[in-house]
């Protein structure tokens, strides 16, 4: 007989039972306390989104999601709990026998009984922690079952594209959730069966009934891990062994046929080991495990990288050639690159007077403010009070006093955090500073002499409505914003509460004025009753809730203000763009949301690096969705608005009250929906490579692209270009539209051979056009350009003038603007003094193939690319005549005697500058001497 572990010891067993009786009282107050909290804490959160999801009408998405996570959670649970407990049972009963240890009877009887709560209570906690791993993926059981299928099949098993995107990752899931808990089952009745060896006082034993059980549980775990490698042999069509991604020639031929034998094989030594186990024949069962092993290893690994090695490698292209196909005609049709429409673009034109007229829409919406600095501009002058701020200023299109322009705005927030510390009470930043109000808004392309933009919204007029209007317009402005209040935004993402005996602040006039007011509208929860105080004293973690005298029966608690956090609560499975823009529309303001549905799933479409984007990784993309939120009320809308897109109409099948058709929002907003910029990159980035279609091209990268360079900021280096928006004639076209665009290099060399565009105003929304330039001739890119600005004598001499100490030179982004078949290039130069905290936009670089200018303004450079201001105002007044259209001003900014006024006054400031410059370099050269 082994010897006992325990040595010979005297001791009052009354005494210990004492000790345990003492304490056992306690142990059942936790045991009973701590369920019970952390009930009350679910019962809490449920509670408050139910309020929450009913106050927004989407009661039913929060039922949907609920029912779900709670069926999922108690089929995992009972499975587990059942699981677990039989076998912990069975081997306590099996493992039990005879003392060999110094313990008294009452001893053991009370360690069985702890053995037995032990058992339960490791049961329930392995339950618990699995059923919860089952129901977090509630979005994975209810896409598999209300799956929309794709009409597409892939080459490999001839399944539609929907089995991988929809029902494979279950199964992969289910069978990695079994064989942890086939493992951890195993592992538990180990321990169990240990812990019984070591209380009886033997060594611990492999008795025939114990491993009998290990067998059994090993027969389904080597069964679980068979399935494994079925689910391997349907995934190969998403394998990153070849030199493409999705099954390729070693995948088809070598790890095909091995991942079959082995589930097959697996299956057998299951059966196997399970027939050992009843016979009692442990060589039996165990002898076909390392078969298997072998198997897995020979099979599974070494023979793949055999025939890759021998076979693949020395005749790659050959043998690829058809996978490269595949991932080629996949990752287009995953990133939505089918679609782009491919043209030639002659980039031959010269920029003349007679072709500035014919675009003058163009021209006059060349993007000079980049967003960046005039958000700092609009930081420093239309912020008006302290407790308000701008996040950044954003790109879109306005109909402004019959001209189509582009505009940058920005919503002025409240931000009750910037206060001074002593103003940063409770009352203060819950109560009182509850919302912003207005947008500051500026056409993209004018400036004031000074070097600040010119607004078409600014500052808080007294009676707190806000108008988008150009200076010509005077009280008759284009969008009168009479509600511009921000109750919901980018930066809000703390609570407030509403309707309280605190009347909000709504601004404050000039004169210093405080404008209060109380919340007229439908957005928060009610909190009027004690319980519910109660309840979001606990929710928030601020008990000022529960006890401020200043709550009474009609206050409202808004949370979740944030667009990304609002959004991400009503459907948590759409991946958001980053840039939400501001709308004013319809009296008041919204926010424009875009949503991406995606998947990481698709076949033989190539991911995107972890890297490329802030979506995650995926290799399937679409702007299915609009989001329009309500910045006083803080209602969602969901708009479907790609009704192709099976992914998009999985959602709706899951959620059918949650999405509305494209053609019920309002068309004042329909006409700001854009092409995301966060999307286009993604294509554009894609397309760099994707544009090739010959597989012996794509394979050797012969006609590889790149974005262009620039110089941009007070940097010296080059960084790379990015998409922007113009207003722009596309060519073929008859008029002027909202475009996206971004030109492209060969890999490694600075001359331009295209541009991607994405259109944005219907009935063309979300067309892509790839302008391809002429293979035998050169087209300056921008880092030629950018070499070409810094070369130019007259440019460098003002450079080295004005960029001295005192004063920082920034170098807007260059702009790549077609006109005609011709190419303009743009660069706006902004100069901040020492001790300024804002830049000020000074000067406007223009090029064009022969020629490198800059003016004052936007106008003054043209005339100096044309060399003839005559013929431009004559062009104009043709264009007038022909349209009857308001007289166009390129710069915009008041009437013809104003425009040239400032023209005037334009080029005598360049005149001066002239001057200066000749006095300049005369005073250092008689220094010199």
């Amino acid at each position: 007989m082994a010897s006992a572990p325990f040595p010979s010891f005297d001791f009052d067993p009354s005494s210990i039972k004492d000790k345990l009786s003492g304490r056992t009282k306690w142990i059942v107050l936790a045991l009973i306390l701590v369920p019970i909290f952390v009930l009350l804490w679910l019962a809490r959160g449920i509670f408050t989104d139910y309020l929450w999801y009913s106050k927004m009408g989407f009661e039913d998405v929060f039922i949907t999601i609920l029912l779900t996570k709670t069926i999922l959670f108690f089929v995992g649970f009972a499975f587990v709990l059942a699981l677990v407990l039989a076998n912990l049972f069975f081997v306590n009963r099996k493992t039990a026998g005879p003392l060999d240890a110094p313990l008294p009877e009452n001893m053991v009887g009370i360690i069985k009984k702890l053995l037995v709560i032990v058992c339960v209570l490791v049961s329930l906690i392995l339950a618990v922690i699995l059923g919860s791993v089952v129901a977090s993926k509630w979005e994975l059981f209810l896409r598999f079952s209300n799956a929309a299928g794709f009409g597409v099949k892939d080459p490999l098993h001839g399944n539609d594209i929907s089995f991988y995107v929809f029902e494979l990752p279950i199964y992969a899931f289910l069978q990695g959730w079994l064989l942890v808990c086939v493992v951890i089952t195993m592992l538990a009745t180990t321990a169990l069966a240990f812990l019984n060896f070591t209380l009886r006082g033997t060594a611990f034993t492999l008795t025939t009934p114990l491993r009998n059980h290990l067998l059994v549980l090993g027969s389904l775990a080597i069964l679980v891990l068979s399935a494994g490698y079925w689910i391997d042999w349907l995934e190969l069509v998403r394998s990153e062994h070849g030199i493409v991604y999705g099954a390729a020639y070693a995948d088809v031929y070598a790890r095909q046929p091995a991942y079959l034998v082995l589930t097959i094989a697996g299956v057998v030594v299951s059966f196997v080991m399970l027939l050992g186990s009843f016979l009692g024949k442990i060589k039996l069962s165990l002898a076909p495990v390392g078969v298997w092993v072998i198997l897995i290893i020979g099979l599974g690994t070494v023979w793949p990288s055999v025939v890759q090695q021998f076979s693949v490698d020395p005749n790659e292209f050959v043998k690829e050639t058809k996978y490269i196909e595949r991932n080629i005609e996949f990752t287009k049709l995953g990133f939505g690159l089918q679609a782009i429409e491919e043209t030639f673009y002659e980039a031959e034109g010269e920029i003349t007077a007679e072709l500035m007229a014919e675009n003058i829409p163009t021209v006059e919406n060349i993007r000079l403010w980049d967003y960046k600095p005039l958000t700092n501009v609009y930081k420093q002058i239309q912020l008006i009070r302290p407790y308000y701020d701008f996040k950044d200023a954003d790109v879109d299109r306005y109909t402004i006093d019959g001209e189509y322009r582009q505009v940058l705005l920005a919503a002025r927030e409240v931000a009750p955090e910037k206060l001074k510390e002593e103003a940063q009470t409770w009352v203060n930043q819950k109560l009182f500073y509850t919302h912003g109000i207005g947008i500051a808004m500026s056409p993209a392309t004018e400036f004031t002499p000074e070097g600040r933009p010119i607004f078409f919204a600014k500052d808080i007029p007294a009676n707190g409505e806000i108008p988008v209007s150009s200076s010509r317009q005077g009280a008759s402005p284009d969008i009168m914003v009479k509600n511009p209040r921000i109750y919901y935004g980018e930066n809000t993402k703390d609570y407030v509460i509403v309707d309280t005996n605190t009347k909000e602040l709504d601004y404050q006039t000039g004169e210093g004025e405080l404008i209060v007011r109380s919340y007229e509208g439908s957005g928060g929860v009610s909190i009027g009753s004690y319980f519910r105080k109660l309840i979001y004293a606990w929710q928030m973690r601020d008990i000022n809730i529960l006890i401020s005298s200043q709550i009474n029966e009609n206050s409202k608690i808004q949370y979740r203000r944030s667009i990304e956090e609002r959004i991400s609560t009503l459907a948590p499975f759409l991946k958001l763009d980053k840039d939400p823009y501001i709308v004013a529309a319809n009296d008041q303001l919204y926010w424009i949301q875009d949503a991406y549905t995606t998947s990481d799933k698709f076949p033989y479409s190539q991911p995107t690096d972890e890297d490329e984007t802030s979506l995650g990784h995926y290799n399937y993309i679409r702007n299915s969705i609009k989001v329009v939120m309500n910045a006083y009320t803080g209602d969602v809308g969901f708009y479907l608005w790609d009704t192709t897109d099976p992914v998009a109409l999985t959602y709706q099948n899951m959620f059918p009250t949650l999405f509305s058709d494209r053609d019920s929002m309002p068309s004042d907003l329909i006409s700001h929906v854009r092409y995301p910029q966060g999307l286009f990159a993604i294509q554009a980035e894609k397309y760099i490579k994707y544009h090739m279609e010959n597989p012996q091209h794509f394979y050797g990268n012969e006609d590889l692209w790149a974005f262009p360079q620039e110089k941009f900021g007070q940097q010296e280096g080059l960084q790379p270009l990015e998409p922007y928006y113009v207003i722009m004639r596309l060519p073929g076209e008859t008029k002027e539209e909202f475009v996206q665009l971004i030109p492209y290099t060969p890999d490694g060399r600075p001359n331009m051979v295209g541009w991607l565009a994405a259109r944005s105003d219907a009935p063309e929304y979300g067309k892509l056009i790839a302008f391809n330039f002429p293979k035998d001739r050169q087209v300056d890119g921008p880092e030629q350009v950018e070499a070409r600005i810094d070369n130019d004598q007259d440019i460098s001499a003002w450079f080295t003038l004005r960029c001295t100490e005192g004063s920082t030179c920034i170098r807007g982004n260059l702009l790549v603007i077609p006109i005609g078949n011709s190419i303009l290039y743009a660069e706006p130069i902004y100069i901040q003094a020492e001790g300024v905290s804002f830049p000020e936009l000074k000067k406007v670089i223009l090029s064009t193939a022969h020629k490198v200018v800059m003016g004052d303004s936007l106008n003054d450079a043209l005339y100096q690319i044309t060399g003839t201001k005559d013929t431009i105002a004559a062009m104009q007044e043709d264009v007038k005549k022909e349209t009857t259209s308001t007289p166009v001003n390129l710069e915009g900014a008041g009437d013809s005697k104003l425009s040239e006024i400032r023209n005037s006054i334009g080029n005598l400031k360049a005149e001066l500058d002239k001057i200066e410059s000749l006095f300049e370099n005369l005073e250092e050269a008689i220094k010199g001497d």
